[in-house]
């Protein structure tokens, strides 16, 4: 048995089961948290209103288009090609408010696990879009998947975000408005 394996804390714990739930484990949950969040809010910066690229052909115009050039789901196809391009500019605003909503909540960590989710169904859509164009890497949308299910299951918020620090304040209330937050946090 290593030396690591067999030393307890004063909790009770061996070093190993620290450093499963301890202060490294917990910043390297929250530095997680904080890189999605900051890749979120650098992909806000080309989705550009108020035409998103539908005049240049670029920009989120193309990203959404490919859905329709490389379809992945073809239902999800005719609804890009029927419904979200010509209707560009609401999904456009959509978008846009979606992922800085999602870049901001993750960075503060404030209902994280609720924002999480929310970037599972975003990664979703981004990859029924664009997963069978030419050279697109299919593992970074399988990392986005895998890196917001991390998220939601280890209550990244509450490491270093607002979440650890208005939980208590939540557990005591008994408004609805509370339990929710419980729940999404």
């Amino acid at each position: 048995m290593s030396d690591l394996a067999a030393t307890t804390t004063p909790a009770g714990r061996t070093a190993a089961e620290e450093l499963d739930s301890g202060r490294t484990a917990r910043a390297v949950i929250a530095g997680l948290r904080i890189t999605v969040a900051l890749l979120w809010i650098q992909n806000v910066g080309w989705k550009i209103p108020p035409d998103f690229g539908r005049d240049q052909g670029t920009g989120l115009f193309q990203w959404i288009s490919y859905a329709v050039e490389n379809p992945v789901v073809p239902p999800f196809s005719w609804l890009v090609q029927n419904v979200v391009l010509p209707n560009l500019t609401l999904f456009g605003y959509a978008t846009l408010l979606v992922e800085f909503s999602l870049g901001a909540f993750l960075l503060a960590g404030l209902l994280t696990r609720f924002w999480a989710a929310i970037g599972i169904i975003q990664t979703l859509s981004i990859t029924m879009s664009v997963l069978n164009t030419p050279n697109e890497w299919h593992w970074s949308y399988y990392l986005m998947f895998a890196v917001h299910a991390v998220l939601i299951a280890t209550a990244a918020g509450r490491s270093a975000g607002l979440d650890g620090l208005l939980r208590p304040r939540w557990r005591t209330s008994s408004t609805r408005l509370a339990r929710l937050a419980l729940r999404a946090s």
